[in-house]
């Protein structure tokens, strides 16, 4: 993978991708977890999004390690790179309770088809994992987004640590 994309790194650039598609994976999934009206209506989207959130962090991790290896030693580097590192530990699973959940959702509410056909009742095991599922991507989600956060938070301090800041100027083009 390029560390440069047009005279920029491409890390800064790929990262919006997670800053973006993970949360709204982790949003979304939460909805679909603990509405099952909006499982049955939007599950695959949302599994989708949450497959394409978990494929954009390694993505952002080989993109991070590129510029890494470009920048001399600082901790504040290693130890956004830890935690990016971390993130698809969490993300990869919440992604797979979710698909599991919709592929439960749909055996539990499967109908048959042509007239006469009568619809059995789905196996009494098949609640208690839906809520066992759902808790699981509901838990995986809040730790996913207390991740990004820490994430991004340990990004910009390693970005920024060194910024000093001054009274802003008047340039005679706010007027």
């Amino acid at each position: 993978m390029p560390a440069f994309v047009f005279g920029l790194p491409l890390h800064p650039l790929v990262v919006h991708a997670v800053v973006v598609l993970v949360p709204l994976a982790l949003l979304t999934g939460i909805a679909i977890a603990v509405w099952p009206a909006a499982r049955r209506r939007y599950g695959w989207p949302v599994v989708f999004l949450a497959v394409l959130a978990t494929l954009s962090i390694p993505v952002a991790t080989s993109s991070g390690e590129e510029l890494r290896d470009r920048l001399p030693e600082n901790a504040l580097i290693h130890t956004h790179a830890e935690l990016g590192d971390q993130l698809l530990a969490f993300v990869a699973p919440m992604t797979i309770a979710l698909a599991a959940l919709v592929l439960l959702d749909r055996f539990r509410t499967a109908r048959a088809d042509g007239p006469g056909t009568t619809i059995a009742p789905a196996a009494r095991w098949t609640r208690p994992a839906a809520v066992a599922l759902a808790a699981v991507a509901v838990a995986l989600a809040a730790v996913s987004a207390v991740q990004v956060v820490r994430i991004g938070d340990s990004g910009a301090r390693a970005v920024w640590h060194n910024t000093k800041y001054v009274a802003p100027t008047h340039h005679g083009d706010d007027d």
